[in-house]
């Protein structure tokens, strides 16, 4: 399957029933659950669990989605979603990028990209990136 970007991560997707809305296809938030899900899932296949994000004292939350709806996806649908770290300031963010697939049609139904700042867990308050997370997320960039 041909991807946007090389090296994806990727998880499968599977539309369950409860993601149908009354249009009879998948809901738009259940597009943003699904970007949330990799996110965690390539963070932790990465080494940066939220265990660690406790320890650390940091979380990288969101300050920016973009989310283009190209085709719905149905009950049943069988899909993969991949997820690139494209930039990483070394300073206080990141931006991530996410392709939506359909593989029986090669059917691409989102283009994603969201834009993370990294804050305190205990305040809230802008920090700058801890040298893991430098290290870490820095290392996985994929040019676009």
């Amino acid at each position: 399957m041909e991807w946007a970007l090389p090296d994806p991560f990727m998880i499968d997707i599977r539309v369950a029933d409860e993601a149908i809305d009354a249009y009879q296809h998948a809901n738009n938030s259940e597009y943003l659950r699904w970007v949330e899900q990799i996110s965690w899932a390539h963070s932790e296949a990465l080494g940066l669990s939220l265990e660690r994000y406790r320890k650390l004292d940091r979380a990288m939350v969101v300050h920016r989605h973009e989310l283009d709806y190209l085709a719905p996806a149905f009950a049943g649908d069988e899909l993969l979603l991949a997820t690139w770290i494209v930039d990483c300031d070394e300073r206080f963010s990141l931006t991530r990028r996410f392709q939506l697939k359909r593989p029986r049609d090669g059917k691409t139904l989102l283009n994603a990209r969201t834009r993370f700042a990294c804050v305190a867990l205990s305040t809230g308050r802008p920090k700058r990136l801890p040298d893991e997370y430098r290290r870490i997320y820095g290392g996985a960039v994929v040019v676009e």
